[in-house]
């Protein structure tokens, strides 16, 4: 299988707009889409500041910002967006029929050696693979937010995947700049939700019970065990909906109750407090996203 030289990004949220400018920074042509205005309005400004400030603090040359926006072009026509692309990465919203919908126009627009991923953090190769028409072609790429920042990607395999697909993919994910981690077997959560998903659990837990509050508890995993940030705090930076969605799609395949979303999250997801993009989660956040207070 040849080398991945053209990117198109499906999707032009926080998550995919970023991946396509990591492709792009690496010096790969690269194609986002979306069929939304405001979507490729938003990450435009959001991409623009990005590259802005990583040259007043000295991390990109002028030349080099001019020339990954150079190589990133925005297409609302998916048809022209996928042509003639070597891989496609799906970033749209975490429902598992939108996925499959969407991956099976990609398996009828793009040319038949392409290979195909999916962004998703909830739902295993096995359950989008045959939508695309080519399973042995397919693998998930999960990013981690924020995808310009974050180094690693997990590189899910499923039944059908085959060891060119993966090859591929593991050298695109390093030619980027990234660390790939490989599943060799489709697990949910794959590896660092599930060790991840364990930690929120037991914040959730202790929170409901009345151990502890928010604070007392991002306190304690940032100043005891080490953390970056807490796990309330990472739940209102991720979005507190993209957690819910990712419980959603644990129980669809499981049937398990303990992974549905908690009683909390399921009350937050319901009032539109979805963290620090909606000013309001966890904590209460200022117009520039500033903490101000816990807000539960």
């Amino acid at each position: 299988m040849s080398a991945i030289e053209r990117v198109s990004v499906v999707g032009a949220g926080a998550m995919g707009s970023q991946i396509a400018l990591v492709c792009a920074l690496a010096g790969l042509p690269t194609k986002l889409y979306d069929v939304n205005d405001a979507a490729i309005e938003k990450a435009t400004t959001s991409l623009q500041a990005w590259l802005e400030r990583s040259v007043r603090k000295g991390r990109l040359t002028t030349a080099e910002r001019d020339a990954a926006w150079a190589r990133l072009q925005f297409d609302q026509d998916l048809a022209s967006a996928v042509a003639d692309a070597d891989l496609v990465i799906e970033a749209v919203v975490e429902k598992l029929e939108v996925k499959r919908s969407l991956l099976e126009e990609l398996g009828r627009l793009t040319v038949p050696e392409a290979l195909l991923s999916s962004n998703t953090s909830s739902f295993v190769p096995s359950r989008l693979a045959d939508a695309t028409g080519r399973p042995a072609q397919f693998a998930n790429l999960h990013f981690f937010n924020p995808a310009l920042v974050m180094a690693c990607v997990e590189v899910v395999r499923g039944p059908e995947t085959a060891d060119a697909t993966v090859a591929a993919m593991m050298d695109f994910t390093k030619r980027i700049g990234k660390s790939p981690v490989l599943l060799e077997k489709e697990i949910p959560g794959f590896i660092a939700n599930r060790i991840l998903n364990a930690v929120r659990d037991e914040a959730i837990y202790l929170l409901e019970n009345g151990y502890a509050s928010v604070s007392s508890i991002d306190t304690a995993c940032r100043t005891a065990l080490g953390y970056p940030m807490g796990p309330f705090e990472l739940m209102d930076l991720t979005g507190i909906d993209i957690g819910y969605y990712t419980k959603l799609g644990r129980f669809a395949e499981t049937g398990d109750p303990t992974d549905k979303p908690s009683a909390t999250v399921t009350a937050l997801v319901e009032r539109g407090d979805l963290g620090r993009k909606t000013g309001r989660g966890f904590y209460a956040y200022d117009g520039e996203g500033k903490k101000i207070e816990e807000a539960t």
